[in-house]
């Protein structure tokens, strides 16, 4: 497969720059993929396509105040940061003007915070040891800003909407969007119709929004990503594919989680991780029946993903029929469900 084959034109007004007013009243397209039929809805009717027995996975991830700036100690230049993974008081980071940043730069990021630069690696990216006093994470707070999309120029009026309601474990420097559309009145009525809703967790870093930039798809490298999922869960997804109940994955972050367990295991298993999976056409999905997914980006690994969940002719004409009918694209865009028949 070439880039250039996951490549449309989208017109620049049809990037969403904020949410809905409600989470729910997002537009909806219906893509079928066995026979390749359209229908418009809007969010909130995503529960007449669910049937009792299935079961929703979703990505319970919580995008952290990731985005950091500061300045370098020995110059005062400024430095911007995005946290992708922390472990301890370690923070692997994507740095801006990183070739200014060497071991032992130290860069202040405000009177309760500051990193020093451990380890150098590739495409940007450095280790910092991070200095301060008391909870991390309640520093973080005080000091990051949330991580969203260069393209999104407007500034976030509320926070909490660059995350979904469910979202419980801290680590994201994205969040997973597919989920944005849902309220808790929603999901009630979802559970209420008889289908069961299920958690894994993958917190979104490099590997979910890094841009492909090999023309031959092959060769692009994801950069890993941490999962894990919960004993429960895995029972209840077991039985589910032994029932022969449909899975629907809520997000691509999802599907990822789901596709690197059971082609590492067979099945589902109670266990955590790196994954570094990448999806394009052609694969065999061993996990989903169907997917919950926003509007990617043109030659991104996300459309590349759900090209293979139908077909890549079948997936550009359906953004085709989007941009046509004028639907928002992006992080605070609009929603697709692929459905399997």
């Amino acid at each position: 497969m070439k880039l250039s084959d996951f490549d449309f034109e989208l017109p620049e007004e049809l990037i969403a720059q904020h949410p809905t007013d409600k989470r729910d009243e997002s537009r909806l397209l219906v893509l079928h993929k066995n026979t390749g039929e359209i229908e418009h809805r809007h969010f909130y009717d995503i529960i007449d396509y669910l049937k009792p027995g299935d079961v929703l996975v979703r990505n319970n991830s919580k995008v952290i105040p990731a985005r950091l700036y500061g300045t370098k100690k020995d110059t005062g230049a400024k430095v911007e940061v995005l946290i992708l993974k922390i472990e301890g008081n370690l923070c692997e980071c994507l740095c801006g003007n990183a070739k200014a940043i060497k071991t032992g730069t130290i860069i202040e990021f405000s009177d309760k915070l500051y990193g020093e630069c451990v380890e150098r690696r590739d495409e940007g990216i450095r280790v910092f040891l991070m200095h301060y006093e008391g909870i991390f994470l309640e520093v973080l707070n005080e000091v990051g800003m949330m991580p969203t999309p260069p393209y999104i120029h407007e500034k976030l009026k509320d926070n909490s909407r660059y995350n979904n309601v469910y979202a419980q474990v801290n680590g994201s420097a994205a969040c997973p969007t597919a989920g944005l559309h849902f309220t808790d009145e929603l999901l009630e009525k979802i559970k209420a119709k008889g289908i069961e809703v299920l958690d894994v967790t993958l917190h979104v870093g490099l590997g979910t929004f890094k841009p492909v930039k090999e023309e031959n798809v092959e060769d692009h490298k994801m950069h890993s990503e941490y999962y894990t999922m919960s004993k429960y869960t895995a029972d209840r997804l077991n039985l589910a594919k032994k029932e022969k109940r449909r899975i629907i994955a809520v997000g691509t972050t999802s599907t990822r989680t789901l596709e690197t367990i059971i082609n590492k295991y067979g099945e589902f298993k109670e266990c955590s991780g790196d994954t570094s999976i990448f999806i394009y056409p052609p694969y065999e999905f061993k996990s989903i029946d169907c997917q919950i997914t926003n509007f990617h980006l043109p030659k991104s690994t996300l459309i590349m993903m759900i090209a293979a969940l139908c077909s890549r002719e079948m997936i550009l004409s359906a953004y085709k029929t989007a941009i046509e009918n004028r639907y928002r694209f992006f992080s605070f865009g609009d929603s697709m469900f692929i459905d399997n028949e």
